[in-house]
């Protein structure tokens, strides 16, 4: 089991970048998908982007053009990069690894943008 550890979140105006950070435990190419979710208070869980095993990358409709979601193998570390944030960005940020069968979830990180 891996474990997923997040990092990078905090308070930032609109229109300001943050940069987070998931360290895994394992190689990250033991997963199909790599992936950032996000969860708004009220909300459910949302994902953001995701990244696959072999390269190819999705986004969130929200977050197209502003996000960007990247790796770095021998270091075991996803990142999203976050550019001209928006207080609709405001949530709790969450990793996750995917096999076929199962997610594999961090503790999560706040990010906070405001107005």
């Amino acid at each position: 089991q891996v474990q997923l550890v997040e990092s990078g979140g905090g308070l930032v105006q609109a229109g300001g970048s943050l940069r987070l950070s998931c360290a895994a435990s394992k190689s990250i190419f033991s997963y199909s998908t790599m992936d950032w979710y996000r969860q708004a208070p009220g909300k459910q869980r949302e994902l953001v982007a995701a990244l696959t095993r072999g390269g190819s990358t999705n986004y969130a409709d929200s977050v197209k053009g502003r996000f960007t979601i990247s790796r770095d193998v021998p270091k075991n570390t996803v990142s999203l990069q976050m550019n001209s944030l928006k207080p609709e960005d405001t949530a709790v940020y969450y990793c996750a690894a995917e096999t076929g069968y199962t997610h594999y979830w961090g503790q999560g990180t706040q990010v906070t943008v405001s107005s």
